[in-house]
């Protein structure tokens, strides 16, 4: 449990870092509105941790954790077969009695051993962050309405391949969060945004590393992209939106429906300076801000929430790729549309700005929702 006191704190830090979080053109947000924010994810997200730890005895729950090791182990066997890794190195746990806090923890599932079919799969893959993501009102000025839906989202993009599996879970219920559609983009390597027009991003005739994937049965949606890269004043980080009740359409987009979450995801700072020492990454200028110094991440990470997946490299470089998993709760009956405003709207040919965009509107936010 959150209490107020780290509540409190954590809040007081990232107010005080407030007038250094710029991460796109212009952005702007005022202290009051940080305070209000980020005490309403902080309430929201000890109410779903404590629900979603309620489902952990269930006979269902067990039998979809036991699902998802089995279905991790495949995924990655898989994966190696088609980068031609099967003979290579992989990444093994470290023991977690090591792990400290979480800004000095490591998400990498590795050790110096080789993968054999007798490595039992529980060991690699059944540990699962199992966190809460709740809405951290952090979805950038670039969310573009109505992404097409894919998995691969690649575009022949260059980066280290990133192949990423989300399981989806209604903190009401305790079941999978079947048929939401899940919504992910984040920037290339060198900290471009596609499908927008702002100035230095990709145009909105463009759509890499963008997509959308409704969850099968177990709640699970898979993506393969890259490793995301940094641009001015923000740590790497994924994006990510579920909508509830949205509907797919004939041309592969989709309309309608309710923002249910929207967050992202961040990753481990050693596993970060690692891929950034390599191309493309290294070609960008831009300083790096840690995931310490990011506002988003600092106030975001707490016992109630941890917004870093597990990760396992697929080979002894990463030109073989990362795979990249985490089971995440969220409450499928939220309403969190105020906190997701759209920049542009795809559509066949080409994307359109949005008319009556204006990321700050937020400035004075509505009661919170779930």
């Amino acid at each position: 449990m959150v209490s107020a006191s780290s509540i409190a704190a954590t809040l007081a830090v990232a107010l005080s870092l407030a007038p250094l979080a710029s991460g796109h053109p212009g952005e702007k947000i005022g202290k009051r509105e940080a305070l209000e924010q980020m005490g309403n994810a902080h309430v929201v997200a000890s109410m779903n941790a404590r629900a979603l730890e309620a489902c952990q005895n269930s006979p269902a729950v067990r039998a979809r954790k036991e699902r998802a090791m089995a279905r991790r182990a495949e995924t990655f066997a898989r994966l190696r077969k088609q980068r031609g890794a099967e003979n290579a190195p992989w990444l093994h746990r470290r023991d977690a009695a090591a792990l400290q806090k979480w800004a000095a923890q490591s998400h990498n599932k590795t050790g110096l051993v080789d993968f054999t079919k007798d490595t039992p799969s529980r060991e690699i893959f059944g540990s699962n962050t199992s966190c809460v993501l709740t809405p951290d009102n952090a979805n950038g000025p670039y969310f573009v309405l109505q992404e097409p839906i894919r998995s691969d989202v690649v575009e022949g993009v260059p980066g280290v391949p990133l192949h990423i599996e989300l399981q989806f879970v209604d903190v009401q219920t305790c079941a999978p969060a079947a048929g939401v559609l899940i919504d992910t983009w984040s920037c290339n390597a060198t900290g471009q945004y596609s499908g927008v027009s702002a100035r230095g991003q990709g145009g909105l005739a463009t759509t890499y590393l963008r997509g959308v994937q409704a969850a099968d049965g177990d709640g699970v949606v898979a993506f393969d992209t890259i490793f995301p890269g940094h641009y001015q004043g923000r740590a790497t980080h994924q994006h990510l939106i579920a909508h509830v009740g949205a509907a797919t359409l004939p041309n592969g987009t989709y309309a309608g429906g309710a923002v249910a979450h929207l967050s992202q995801l961040f990753f481990d700072q050693a596993l970060r300076d690692a891929v950034e020492a390599t191309a493309p990454y290294s070609a960008n200028p831009i300083p790096r801000t840690s995931n310490l110094e990011d506002w988003f991440t600092g106030y975001a990470a707490t016992d109630a929430y941890d917004p870093f997946p597990n990760y396992i490299m697929l080979g002894a470089t990463f030109a073989d790729g990362i795979f990249a998993w985490a089971e995440l709760g969220l409450n499928t009956s939220a309403n969190w549309d105020y906190y997701a405003p759209h920049a542009a709207t795809w559509k066949e040919g080409g994307g359109y700005d949005n008319p009556n965009f204006d990321f700050w509107a937020v400035a004075s936010p509505p009661p919170t929702h779930g």
